[in-house]
Protein backbone atom coordinates (compact mmCIF):
# COMPACT_ATOMS: atom_id res chain seq x y z
CA UNK A 1 0.00 0.00 0.00
CA UNK A 2 1.31 3.79 -1.39
CA UNK A 3 1.62 6.57 0.78
CA UNK A 4 -1.38 8.05 -0.93
CA UNK A 5 -3.99 4.80 -0.23
CA UNK A 6 -2.91 4.99 3.46
CA UNK A 7 -4.09 9.11 3.97
CA UNK A 8 -6.80 8.30 1.92
CA UNK A 9 -7.50 5.70 4.47
CA UNK A 10 -7.45 8.21 6.98
CA UNK A 11 -9.85 10.07 5.71
CA UNK A 12 -13.73 10.08 6.17
CA UNK A 13 -16.35 8.62 3.72
CA UNK A 14 -18.02 11.70 2.95
CA UNK A 15 -13.79 13.29 2.63
CA UNK A 16 -12.82 10.61 0.73
CA UNK A 17 -15.58 11.27 -2.08
CA UNK A 18 -14.63 14.85 -2.08
CA UNK A 19 -11.36 14.01 -3.05
CA UNK A 20 -12.61 11.92 -5.70
CA UNK A 21 -14.16 14.35 -7.31
CA UNK A 22 -10.68 16.02 -7.18
CA UNK A 23 -9.13 13.82 -8.43
CA UNK A 24 -11.29 13.12 -11.40
CA UNK A 25 -11.81 17.18 -12.22
CA UNK A 26 -7.89 17.54 -11.85
CA UNK A 27 -6.99 14.32 -14.40
CA UNK A 28 -9.58 16.23 -16.71
CA UNK A 29 -7.91 19.33 -16.19
CA UNK A 30 -10.99 20.88 -15.70
CA UNK A 31 -9.78 22.97 -12.30
CA UNK A 32 -12.61 25.37 -12.39
CA UNK A 33 -14.05 25.67 -9.02
CA UNK A 34 -11.12 24.25 -7.59
CA UNK A 35 -9.27 26.33 -4.64
CA UNK A 36 -5.96 25.50 -6.67
CA UNK A 37 -2.66 27.45 -5.30
CA UNK A 38 0.74 26.74 -7.68
CA UNK A 39 3.25 26.60 -5.12
CA UNK A 40 5.93 29.31 -5.01
CA UNK A 41 9.51 27.13 -5.26
CA UNK A 42 8.24 25.36 -8.48
CA UNK A 43 6.28 25.84 -11.79
CA UNK A 44 4.87 22.52 -12.02
CA UNK A 45 3.57 22.05 -8.53
CA UNK A 46 0.35 23.02 -7.50
CA UNK A 47 -1.70 22.54 -4.47
CA UNK A 48 -6.12 22.03 -4.53
CA UNK A 49 -7.77 22.98 -0.75
CA UNK A 50 -10.96 21.59 0.07
CA UNK A 51 -11.59 22.68 3.92
CA UNK A 52 -8.83 20.92 5.73
CA UNK A 53 -7.93 18.81 3.13
CA UNK A 54 -4.57 19.49 1.24
CA UNK A 55 -3.85 17.71 -2.35
CA UNK A 56 -0.49 18.38 -3.99
CA UNK A 57 0.27 17.17 -7.13
CA UNK A 58 2.43 17.79 -10.20
CA UNK A 59 1.95 18.31 -13.81
CA UNK A 60 4.79 17.77 -16.02
CA UNK A 61 3.53 18.94 -19.25
CA UNK A 62 0.49 17.06 -19.08
CA UNK A 63 1.44 14.42 -16.66
CA UNK A 64 -0.42 14.50 -13.61
CA UNK A 65 1.26 13.15 -10.52
CA UNK A 66 -0.16 13.04 -6.94
CA UNK A 67 2.83 13.70 -4.36
CA UNK A 68 0.08 13.87 -1.07
CA UNK A 69 -3.33 14.32 0.18
CA UNK A 70 -3.42 15.30 3.69
CA UNK A 71 -4.78 17.04 6.52
CA UNK A 72 -3.26 20.91 6.71
CA UNK A 73 -1.08 20.60 9.55
CA UNK A 74 2.39 22.29 10.36
CA UNK A 75 4.22 19.56 8.60
CA UNK A 76 1.86 19.11 5.35
CA UNK A 77 4.34 20.73 3.40
CA UNK A 78 7.47 18.76 4.04
CA UNK A 79 7.74 15.88 2.05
Amino acid sequence: MDKIEKELLKLSSKERAQVREILEKILRKDVRGLELKKLKARKDIFRVRKGSIRIIYRDNNGAISILAIERRNDNMYKW
